[in-house]
Order: C-alpha cells, then structure tokens, then sequence
C-alpha cells in the first residue's frame, strides 16, 4: 500500500542551482601530476621520477628520500618484522642492506626465528599447515625444535637475548645456510638483533625442550634492548614490515618507555608495509611516535615487490654520495 506522504512528495526542480566555472575551480588531480610512460632500458631514478605524483606515488619517492638522508645522517635505522617477510625469499636483500650499514637494528616475532633457522639449517620453510593439522603433526619437526630451544637455553644461562643467542648458535653450528639466515648475518655483523615473542604462538613451544623460564627471560632482555635502540632514534627511522600487531605494540611501549626515561625522540620517519591497513600498524607505527614531529607512511602492496623495490630505489639515491 503506498501511503499518501509519498504520493505527495515531488522531485526535486534543480533550474535554481548555482554554478561556478571549472577554470576557477581548485582541483586535486592536475594533467601536471600525471606518470610518464618509461622507454625501454630506463633507470630506476627515471622510474621513480616517472610515477604520478599522487598518493603513493608521491610519498613512496619521499620515503627514499628521507631514508637516505637519515643514513647520511648516520642516524638509525630500526627495522621490525613478522615472518612472512622471510618466507616470500627476502633475506637476501636485509642482509644486504645490513651489511651496507643501511638497517642498524632488527626486531623480530618469534615465527622469524622459526622459519630463518629453517632456512639455515635446511635452505627451505614453511610447512603445510592444513596437511599436517588433523593428525597433530603440524610443528613438530625435531630439528626446529631442538635448535631453537637449545639456543634459547643456552642463552638463557649466558645472559643473552633471544635474538643474539639464536644468532651465535646458528654460527656456532656452521649450518650450510648460514649466509642466508637474518639472524646469524645480523650477530655476525654487530648488528642488535632482538626477538619479541608471545607464549604459545610459536611452534617451539610445544616441544619438550622448551623453557618458558628461558623464553621469558631472554625475550624480556630483548625487550630492554630494543628500548635501547628506540631512545636513540631521534631523527632516525622505524620500518614495521608485515607485522600487524605485536611489532607495533613492542615498538610503542619501548618508544614510551624511552620518553618516560626523558630521552628525547622526537623528528623520526616510521613506515609501515603491508598487503593491507592495520589498526594497530596504522596508529602505532604511522600516526602515534609522530605527532607533533616527523612524518609517517603506509605503504600498501606484497612485500616481495614494494621491499625489492625500496631496497633499489634507496640504493640508487645514496649512489650519488659516492660518485
């Protein structure tokens, strides 16, 4: 039944509207900001140079930018991550951005350290998990197990962090992989390497030989190092790469602790990777640490294009200091 409001209601007479011309208009979008189509064979700085200066197109350029002036700074340049980062073949390209002295810290989940000692041990990672799950075979691999937890003890009674002690016991083993693994590169380095972990996430902590002792101890000390490498960060930059909500956490309780303690950080660049926007990546990494001071980028896209691609484009910049 139609009632009698809507019978009486008319459309709307749009004669009277007020118009104003398109060449007074302030626009967003101008034919000025638009990308130019690359030649074949051209350079990264042309393609960077080349992109529309629009959203990421202009702020990924201006994260180059700022990286590589903070590193000619010789200010740090802190990086956490989550797992995935080493599963899609990215060891690589941080190891040589270690070894550039480019990256001076690594944060990582405890899933890291499970699939980098694979990769050192094995050079392969990343079971399937749906195929071993129903009948609970799902994490349970002996030497993964063993190796972690062993290094974890034994730091444990060297006064060691998570990471360093994971680090050294990979070198100490000479496993085959060794060259490929972010952990035993970053301790052979000196670079601080740390190793943030929650109580039964990781699979090593269904096996017999773990100690929740050990685990809390050395990723509590862990901790503490991290917050030391915060509190020195002024003018420097964090990098939070696929790491949706323990890196950021860990990053904004070891950035208030830093301030609390009155070191002053403050002017700093944080990015955030990811295939998606996160919550707590979002306001943690991105907006929070830079209120009132520095500046924060998103960066949306799969980590095995857009890390490659940072990697290159702040090589490519930084190559001008030594011509």
């Amino acid at each position: 039944m139609v009632s009698r409001k809507s019978q009486k209601t008319k459309p709307l007479e749009f004669s009277g509207l007020q118009t104003y011309s398109l060449h007074g208009r302030q626009s967003m979008v101008s034919v000025d900001d638009f990308g130019r189509p690359l030649l074949p064979g051209s350079s990264i700085r042309e393609l960077i140079d080349s992109l529309p200066a629009q959203l990421l197109g202009r702020d990924f350029p201006e994260l180059v930018r700022r990286l590589a002036a903070i590193h000619r700074a010789e200010r740090p340049i802190l990086v956490g991550m989550g797992a995935h980062v080493i599963k899609v073949g990215l060891n690589p390209i941080l190891i040589d951005l270690m070894e550039r002295s480019i990256i001076s810290g690594l944060a990582l989940n405890g899933a890291c350290i499970i699939h980098d000692a694979e990769i050192a041990m094995a050079g392969s990672t990343s079971e399937d998990v749906a195929a071993v799950l129903g009948d609970g075979a799902f994490g349970a691999a002996r030497e993964t197990g063993e190796v972690i937890n062993a290094a974890i003890n034994q730091g444990a009674e060297q006064g060691l962090g998570m990471g360093e002690a994971v680090g050294r016991y990979l070198l100490e083993q000479k496993f085959t992989y060794n060259h490929l693994s972010l952990v035993a590169a970053a301790v052979r380095l000196g670079v601080p390497v740390t190793v943030h972990v929650a109580v039964g996430t990781d699979i090593t902590h269904i096996h017999p030989s773990a100690s929740g002792a050990a685990i809390g101890q050395t990723s509590y000390q862990d901790f503490r190092l991290f917050a030391a490498q915060v509190a020195e960060l002024r003018a420097g930059a964090y990098l939070n790469i696929g790491s949706a909500v323990l890196l950021p956490e860990i990053f904004l309780k070891a950035l208030t602790v830093a301030r609390n303690l009155g070191h002053q950080v403050d002017d700093i660049v944080t990015a955030n990777f990811d295939f998606m926007k996160q919550y707590r990546s979002l306001t943690n990494v991105v907006n929070r640490p830079t209120a009132g001071s520095g500046r924060g980028f998103h960066v949306t896209g799969h980590h095995e294009l857009m890390i490659p691609l940072l990697a290159a484009c702040l090589l490519d910049e930084l190559a001008d200091d030594s011509c």
